[in-house]
């Protein structure tokens, strides 16, 4: 079974490659998914549930979400694209989520990338 929760950040960012608009300095209200897989445990707190939703915002939160709201995501990483800060995001949390198989950012309402598990070996 499979499991999505939604996260978001605001941060600023320059595409210093691009020679568009996007290679000036500018900002989103981003948001990101989280998505984890796995059998629904038997016995204890989280009986029925791949993850509890309240443990998996206690992973999320201070590996990803406290760590990019508000910043510079160039402070971050160089080239602080959609993809690559999926990228940042699958490295942040994988090691701590051993369900997780995809993660979504979504830079604008309409313009996403995704990461799943085959993408992040594949580096």
């Amino acid at each position: 079974m499979q499991l999505r929760k939604h996260f978001g950040f605001e941060a600023a960012h320059v595409l210093p490659h691009h020679p568009g608009k996007c290679g000036r300095l500018h900002g989103h209200s981003y948001r990101f998914e989280v998505v984890v897989e796995g059998p629904l445990q038997i016995g204890g707190p989280a009986t029925g549930m791949v993850i509890d939703f309240d443990a998996l915002s206690a992973i999320v939160k201070p590996a990803v979400v406290e760590k990019l709201d508000h910043a510079s995501l160039n402070d971050i990483m160089p080239n602080p694209t959609a993809e690559h800060i999926a990228l940042w995001i699958w490295d942040a949390l994988h090691s701590k989520l051993d369900q997780l198989v995809e993660i979504v950012v979504w830079e604008t309402a309409t313009a996403c990338a995704v990461v799943r598990a085959q993408d992040a070996r594949a580096r």
